[in-house]
């Protein structure tokens, strides 16, 4: 039996639909009409729906893209070689993907308490962020008192990063991780 893969138009249609979604979700809930998503990602409806048969399908693969990313960021902080850079790295990628969440996660965790293992996913974030920050408390670089508590506790404060674009706030979030790696170096 031959499988058939997606046609790569295919492709780029759901890619599209995915930054179209994520977009208007972040913009304006998970009540927007699917045909705003299309629109957006410049198919018909049929197209979102051959990928996405439910709405509920298509806000858990968003969530699903942004998950990763979290994921991506802090397995490349561990596995730098360097634990320093690694850390501020990973602190940096994660601020701006929270600056650019704007709420999205909490929605959708609100939404679809069932959809996802969340707690799953948390412990093993936790557990990977323990590790980054162990790594670089190692190296000297980071202060003795500086907890994983503490840690989460500058990742949310970046939740709260607002500006007028999208551009704007990648960069007050790549500034707040700055200071924000500052306040823990020992330097």
């Amino acid at each position: 039996m031959t499988v058939r893969l997606p046609r790569s138009d295919a492709w780029d249609n759901r890619g599209r639909i995915l930054d179209a979604a994520c977009v208007v979700f972040v913009a304006g809930g998970p009540d927007v009409p699917m045909r705003e998503i299309a629109r957006r990602a410049q198919v018909g409806p049929a197209t979102v729906y051959r990928h996405f048969p439910t709405k509920q399908m298509l806000l858990a693969a968003v969530f699903a893209e942004q998950s990763r990313a979290w994921r991506a960021a802090l397995d490349d902080g561990l596995a730098d070689p360097d634990p320093w850079r690694g850390l501020r790295l990973a602190v940096s990628r994660l601020c701006e993907l929270q600056a650019c969440d704007l709420g999205f996660s909490t929605a959708f965790k609100s939404a679809f308490p069932r959809a996802v293992d969340f707690a799953g996913l948390r412990a093993s974030s936790l557990m990977s962020a323990a590790a980054l920050l162990g790594r670089a408390k190692d190296t000297e670089h980071v202060r003795a008192d500086v907890s994983l508590d503490d840690l989460l506790l500058m990742l949310m404060a970046s939740n709260g990063i607002r500006a007028s674009n999208p551009t704007a706030r990648i960069a007050a979030s790549r500034r707040y991780a700055k200071l924000a790696i500052q306040a823990i170096c020992t330097a």
